[in-house]
């Protein structure tokens, strides 16, 4: 960590806090002890949360053929990592309820479905496991989008033109949202394998973890509203993707994600 993040961070006076539901889900499945119960019973504890799932639940989504309408019932469908994945989903939007940050939550949620669905399609990663990566990634820039509103848009505006971002953020706050995000995943007591993706998912090459790092490169590349087909294939290569395949899978993956953005948003 540079001194800039250290300083952007520590002067905030409102650091996010991880909702603490998230941290109970995410030790509850990575617990060889634990159950399914467990997790009911931390959603139970939540009313609010409790109906939030059984309506995505219930929804186009997963498209059940039976209503469903106990939190039991739904765990026992889904399994511990998919209802992890939901409490994540669900449970953290409101951190990214300020005007700046909605556009960054229809991003997280997206990129969550398409690490997901890649992973699953390219067999590379637990899938469930890179739902998780793919929301997180860009969590940096919660941090950043605090800091003054004349700097930001200086940096979008650069952004628009067709700066890279993270060297835009760089000339701007002397730091980045990967760096950023990394120690707040840090602060947040995240597993190591989140805080490295999130902090190289902009150069893979340079992770520990290259692969989780080239999946969740590839999804932001492919979401993007001015993808061109073009990604480094330096980055990629690891994921023995096809030529052929990018823009069919973005295509697949914008599809999926606006039905969960859709039915997270009602």
């Amino acid at each position: 960590m540079n001194n800039e993040t250290s300083k952007l961070i520590n002067n905030l006076k409102n650091v996010p806090a991880m909702p603490n539901v998230v941290i109970q889900a995410l030790n509850i499945v990575k617990d060889p002890n634990s159950s399914i119960k467990d997790l009911g019973d931390i959603i139970s504890y939540d009313q609010s949360l409790s109906l939030k799932v059984l309506n995505l639940v219930n929804s186009a989504y997963y498209g059940f053929a039976q209503q469903i309408t106990s939190i039991t019932r739904a765990l026992a469908l889904l399994g511990m990592n998919q209802a992890k994945n939901i409490i994540v989903a669900v449970a953290m939007k409101p951190m990214f309820s300020s005007e700046e940050n909605k556009e960054l939550w229809k991003h997280s949620i997206t990129a969550a479905v398409g690490c997901e669905y890649i992973a699953q399609y390219l067999n590379i990663m637990d899938s469930e496991e890179a739902f998780v990566i793919g929301f997180l990634h860009d969590i940096g820039k919660i941090i950043l989008n605090m800091q003054d509103k004349t700097i930001c848009n200086k940096v979008k505006e650069l952004v628009a033109n067709g700066s890279d971002i993270i060297e835009a953020e760089r000339m701007f706050f002397g730091t980045d949202h990967a760096e950023v995000g990394a120690e707040l995943a840090k602060k947040w007591q995240l597993p190591i394998l989140l805080t490295n993706v999130i902090k190289y998912h902009h150069t893979p090459n340079m992770a520990s973890v290259p692969k989780e790092c080239s999946l969740v490169y590839l999804v932001d590349k492919l979401i993007q509203e001015n993808f061109n087909g073009e990604v480094n294939l330096d980055y990629v290569k690891n994921l023995n993707l096809k030529l052929d395949q990018p823009s069919i899978l973005r295509d697949s993956i914008l599809r999926k994600a606006d039905i969960l953005i859709s039915e997270l948003s009602s």
